[in-house]
């Protein structure tokens, strides 16, 4: 099995320039999953039945409203909605890269959230949504937040601000990505039939696959956690009643 390591496939559109066409498939492909599943979640509540999924469901809702009232009071009440998404989104795009699409030929595979693209992307949007929200909420006096709590910090303050969603961005990417890259190495070292002295290093890792998917749910379950709550928490030191 060859394949390198952040390879993409390639669109080149106009003005645009080379587009990861396998990222943005990718990424339809998993907004398609998540409104047939949302659709199916939907219609299971004509049902008096109480289902695990529902459950499950229900759980993230309310732990994403409780850390969006807790945040942002009662007036963070329009954005659980868009939080929400995010978290869901985000997480699907993290598991999408359980299932080795590409090495079945498939134009699509992978997580689109291990192409800084995506992360960026997404990250954008989040910041965005806080700097529109907070002009429209507090006029140009929104960016006094950036003179507190003296008026010398300012530089570092506005550093601090533009330098948010490329963390954000860099923080979700760089976890994805090392987990999709595990597999690939553990791959090699079964391929390349090592030994060390008597000890068969390739037979041992023929098991490890089971743990790093494992891994890998763990670690998009939580950077998705960790992504939202960032964001929850960057609208939080903006929209703060102070202003």
């Amino acid at each position: 099995m060859n394949e390198e390591i952040g390879a993409h496939n390639l669109w080149h559109v106009p003005i645009l320039g080379e587009v990861h066409s396998d990222t943005v498939m990718t990424t339809w492909v998993v907004m398609a999953v998540v409104l047939v599943f949302l659709a199916w979640v939907g219609a299971s509540y004509r049902s008096p039945r109480v289902g695990r999924t529902q459950t499950v469901l229900e759980g993230v809702v309310d732990y994403v409203s409780d850390t969006v009232h807790g945040a942002l009071g009662p007036s963070g009440e329009p954005f659980i909605p868009f939080f929400l998404g995010v978290f869901i989104f985000i997480f699907a795009l993290n598991q999408f890269g359980a299932f080795p699409l590409k090495v079945f030929g498939f134009p699509i595979g992978g997580s689109p959230t291990a192409d800084i693209n995506t992360t960026l992307a997404l990250s954008l949007m989040v910041w965005f949504t806080i700097q529109i929200t907070g002009i429209r909420r507090f006029g140009l006096g929104y960016f006094m937040h950036l003179t507190k709590p003296f008026v010398a910090v300012t530089p570092l303050n506005i550093l601090d601000e533009l330098l948010r969603p490329i963390t954000l961005a860099a923080r979700l990417f760089f976890n994805i990505f090392i987990g999709e890259l595990l597999p690939v190495v553990v791959a090699s070292i079964i391929i390349a039939k090592v030994s060390i002295g008597s000890f068969n290093l390739s037979l041992a890792a023929a098991v490890v696959p089971f743990f790093v998917q494992f891994f890998n749910l763990i670690v998009g379950t939580i950077q998705a956690f960790v992504f939202t709550l960032l964001g929850i928490v960057y609208m939080s030191l903006n929209l703060s009643e102070e202003h």
